[in-house]
């Protein structure tokens, strides 16, 4: 659930019903001011955390899940949002001009996984090793490379270690393209199911449109 979408839509249903109240106790109730703001408030505030538990009832039903199962997927959303801030800033400090597609391709990789499970939670069970696994090696390695890479004078340890850092950041981003893949394979499936059927709609109405020329070509 977009935390600003919906902070938007409850403060918009919020902020007039304070308003409101607080001019109708004030004007036809004849409450005084000061109770009357508190009273406004404290409406406002209720409207405003009623309005979230309704929002996050209907978007849990909507993923089909619980509470705590979204609870659970919250904090490990949370903690990899952290982890790709890190990543970001590793990737963006290497100033090595080779690696610089094999860098954003990573990072593309990684958001776009991030970004569909915050969309639709529930992808997140088809991401846990990425989340578990993959994204803490990448991250882990980038930083290492960063590291390395910013030393001003290299040894030839220092080079061989670039270099085989870089030969298994390209079998991470391999293995971060079979997560994203994954993460997408019901759609994938779901629309080549669709594909099937399309094809055999059109198929059975050419026939109907043509039922001489189908049997002669039986």
């Amino acid at each position: 659930m977009n935390p600003i979408l919906s902070f938007i839509i409850r403060s918009f249903a919020a902020v007039p019903v304070t308003i409101f109240t607080g001019l109708i106790s004030f004007l036809f109730f004849n409450v005084n001011f000061l109770p009357s703001v508190g009273l406004a408030l404290a409406c406002g505030g209720i409207t405003y955390l009623v309005l979230g538990v309704v929002m996050t009832s209907i978007f849990l039903k909507k993923h089909q899940l619980s509470r705590k199962e979204y609870r659970y997927i919250k904090k490990n959303l949370a903690e990899a949002k952290k982890k790709i801030s890190r990543l970001n800033k590793s990737l963006f400090s290497i100033r090595d001009l080779s690696s610089v597609k094999q860098r954003i391709d990573i990072l593309r990789i990684v958001k776009k996984i991030q970004k569909m499970a915050q969309k639709e939670p529930k992808r997140f069970y088809q991401a846990e090793q990425f989340y578990f696994s993959h994204l803490d090696s990448v991250v882990e390695l980038t930083e290492k490379y960063s590291f390395l890479a910013s030393q001003p004078k290299k040894s030839l340890e220092i080079n061989q270690s670039l270099i085989e850092t870089r030969q298994t950041l390209n079998e991470l981003t391999k293995v971060l393209e079979e997560d994203l893949y994954h993460v997408v394979s019901d759609d994938v499936d779901h629309l080549n199911f669709e594909i099937d059927v399309a094809k055999h709609s059109i198929k059975k109405q050419k026939e109907l449109k043509f039922p001489e020329e189908n049997r002669w070509l039986k």
